[in-house]
């Protein structure tokens, strides 16, 4: 039996020429960094069922990708997303019964799974409007970059509904502490940029003209390195929420021996040892 026959690779497929159907899809030259842009600036860039499941779809499968190492997320048109659209999600969920409607959250949080379990860092650039769903995507993101002008809001209880949505009650608070998550989930206010910057729901801030290109500088940057190994960092981010610190530290151990197995170690000391830049090849 030959080498390729038996290659586990054998499953993994190119996304650099995926052909989005809601929303926009384009991929570096060297197809390492993608670019998800929303794309219904007139509306402020809402979702609907079909971006939805088309999110999920697409997460879902990025991890067989054999080129995509990271992904930015950006909406058109100076807003990231206001959420649901009214009228194509809002007003249909108001006539649903309650079986169609828990298909219908359930999808929602398989978005979300599949954006925390797929390997690429994703990267949320944030300008103007983020809202309802579309702050949850920006949550559900590994990075998060943002304008001056961006303004969050977990807006659910302004339409009666739980800020429990699409893990916000799990996730926000570990990301900007259990008060700070309280007030936004039970007030549905809008938070503004500094205080996303302050309180660490966004890494940095960044002029209007100057986000796109700086969030595909850091994905670049991430693209380069070692992708193997931010893999393995993204998935022991998310198992050890439910781990003690024993559990924690002995999967850290068992993550790390496996990362000092690849070869992609041993590029890193070489090139040390040579005084030049490693490349990493994600084995």
């Amino acid at each position: 039996m030959s080498e390729q026959s038996i290659s586990m690779n054998s499953h993994l497929k190119a996304f650099k020429t995926y052909q989005a159907q809601h929303f926009l899809w384009e991929v570096s030259e060297n197809g390492r960094v993608a670019t998800l842009t929303l794309n219904r600036p007139d509306r402020k860039n809402p979702l609907t069922f079909e971006s939805y499941a088309e999110l999920r779809d697409l997460f879902q499968n990025l991890t067989y990708a054999s080129d995509i190492r990271t992904v930015v997320l950006i909406g058109a048109g100076g807003n990231f997303s206001s959420g649901g659209d009214v009228f194509e999600i809002i007003e249909p969920l108001t006539q649903m019964p309650m079986p169609e409607l828990l298909a219908f959250t359930r999808m929602t949080g398989d978005v979300i799974k599949a954006m925390r379990k797929c390997p690429q860092p994703i990267i949320a650039a944030v300008d103007g409007i983020c809202a309802g769903a579309g702050a949850i995507l920006a949550m559900a993101s590994d990075l998060r970059l943002a304008t001056p002008e961006a303004k969050t809001a977990f807006l659910f209880t302004r339409v009666g509904l739980a800020g429990a949505d699409m893990g916000a009650c799990g996730i926000l608070p570990r990301i900007i502490g259990q008060g700070r998550a309280a007030e936004l989930l039970y007030t549905g206010r809008f938070m503004s940029a500094e205080e996303g910057k302050d309180w660490g729901f966004y890494n940095h801030l960044h002029a209007q003209e100057n986000l796109l290109g700086e969030a595909q500088k850091l994905a670049g940057t991430l693209a380069d390195g070692p992708y193997f190994a931010h893999g393995i960092t993204k998935t022991m981010m998310r198992q050890e929420w439910a781990m003690g610190i024993e559990e924690m530290i002995e999967s850290e151990a068992q993550a790390q021996a496996i990362c000092m197995a690849t070869q992609d170690f041993r590029r890193a000391f070489e090139a040390f040892a040579a005084k030049r830049r490693p490349e990493f090849e994600g084995n």
